[in-house]
């Protein structure tokens, strides 16, 4: 999926006339801490609402306004994982879109990279959760999708987390069976280390639906 299939079309953006007043009225209604600033198709850059509290001039034009956050943007043609990226390097609400020409198109929002996550993720589907625990030199996808197949099942979504302070990875597979038992026994055989694993229905539902709760409740702070 590329950025430009993920644009919000409803997000209009500020001009460099339009006052601070404006921008947080605007951030408020649509429940974002920034905003893009363009003119004509120009991308100027972001503004945020902490950029404007400080400078505590509500009345002056956002082009008196020096902006903390200076062009972060993706292009149309890259992967929505940039934005995710630079969404959680810049602490972010929202990422501008710009075409070959750095042409201003629109903005992808938090909300929308995280629902693009969860249909990526297979989180709607029903299934169970293994966590691994592997050494780097030893993950291998195809032996664990190969484990995973041997016991009649097949790996929804995968993904990998890795950290700096060790060789290890962890390694979370969503599956097309509700009781992932034999395919943990399976793991163990092979001498794999399963770190959690949620196999029982009502148990996983819950627990997505906690997820969603709070991710909601955030969104709507």
């Amino acid at each position: 999926m590329l950025a430009k299939h993920l644009i919000n079309d409803s997000i209009i953006p500020l001009r460099t006339s339009d006052t601070a007043i404006t921008a947080l009225s605007w951030m408020e209604d649509l429940r974002v801490s920034h905003l893009p600033i363009v003119n004509n198709q120009n991308f100027l850059g972001l503004i945020s609402d902490t950029d404007i509290y400080d400078l505590n001039k509500p009345d002056e034009p956002l082009g008196n306004h020096k902006l903390s956050l200076i062009r972060p943007y993706v292009s149309l043609n890259q992967h929505f994982y940039d934005a995710i990226r630079l969404i959680s390097e810049q602490n972010l609400t929202l990422v501008p879109v710009l075409d070959d020409n750095s042409n201003y198109l629109g903005c992808i929002t938090m909300f929308a990279l995280i629902e693009k996550m969860a249909n990526t993720a297979s989180i709607n589907q029903p299934g169970g959760i293994i966590v691994l625990q592997i050494n780097s030199i030893d993950y291998s996808l195809s032996e664990i999708s190969r484990i995973v197949e041997a016991n009649d099942a097949k790996i929804l979504s995968s993904y990998i987390t890795s950290y700096s302070d060790s060789n290890k990875f962890e390694v979370t597979i969503k599956v097309n069976k509700i009781d992932v038992s034999p395919i943990i026994q399976t793991f163990n055989r092979f001498d794999y280390i399963i770190t959690a694993s949620f196999s029982e229905e009502s148990h996983f539902d819950d627990l997505m639906k906690d997820r969603y709760d709070l991710l909601m409740t955030y969104l709507n702070i």
